[in-house]
């Protein structure tokens, strides 16, 4: 999968002229990346173009027009787009309580280990990037993870075969089969 290239970004102004009409069409291409994980999880899978539109929000939103900054964000984010056979996720745990959101990521912080992606009867664990100063006793609410799923980029296309994402931590079990829309978007993403 190819990397933001700084020539894709649009300045400040000209982003502002086409923001709203290229959001609503990125919002609609995230639909079928989107994943929910029960009540209290999510899983958006990230390609070239999410990246994209989270850069140049990113941009808007600091108002950065310095190339320091802008190199800054793009190897930040184009960190987030895989590589290889690979699939790249942003993955939420979301809480609308504080006290009950700040309980659960200290219990849940070993989750890292517990999130898979099930094709057929294999089953590939996420690899959670750790934050900068990330505290290890705790899982923080917003996640990246890739999946190294090889050779069997092929078998998301077979409708035959059952594909899901789990999670399988003790206190936060889901398995959640990936529909038609969502198999399509992370095949064509590897074929990228």
């Amino acid at each position: 999968m190819r990397k933001v290239q700084r020539s894709e970004l649009l300045d400040l102004g000209a982003y502002e002229a086409i923001r709203e009409r290229f959001r609503n069409r990125m919002i609609a291409a995230k639909r079928p990346r989107r994943v929910e994980l029960g009540d209290h999880m999510s899983v958006v899978f990230e390609n070239h173009d999410t990246i994209l539109l989270q850069v140049q929000e990113m941009l808007r939103t600091e108002r950065i027009s310095d190339e320091k900054g802008i190199a800054h964000e793009l190897e930040t984010y184009n960190e987030l787009i895989p590589e290889g056979r690979m699939l790249s996720a942003t993955h939420f745990i979301e809480y609308d309580d504080e006290v009950e959101r700040r309980r659960m990521l200290q219990q849940l912080h070993g989750v890292r280990e517990r999130v898979h992606l099930v094709i057929g009867e294999e089953r590939f664990t996420a690899r959670f990037a750790v934050h900068h100063g990330e505290e290890m006793d705790r899982i923080p609410a917003v996640n990246y993870l890739s999946f190294e799923i090889g050779d069997r980029a092929a078998a998301l296309r077979d409708a035959g075969l059952a594909v899901s994402l789990e999670v399988d931590h003790p206190l936060y079990e889901v398995r959640v089969e990936l529909g038609t829309a969502t198999r399509r978007a992370l095949a064509d993403d590897l074929e990228d």
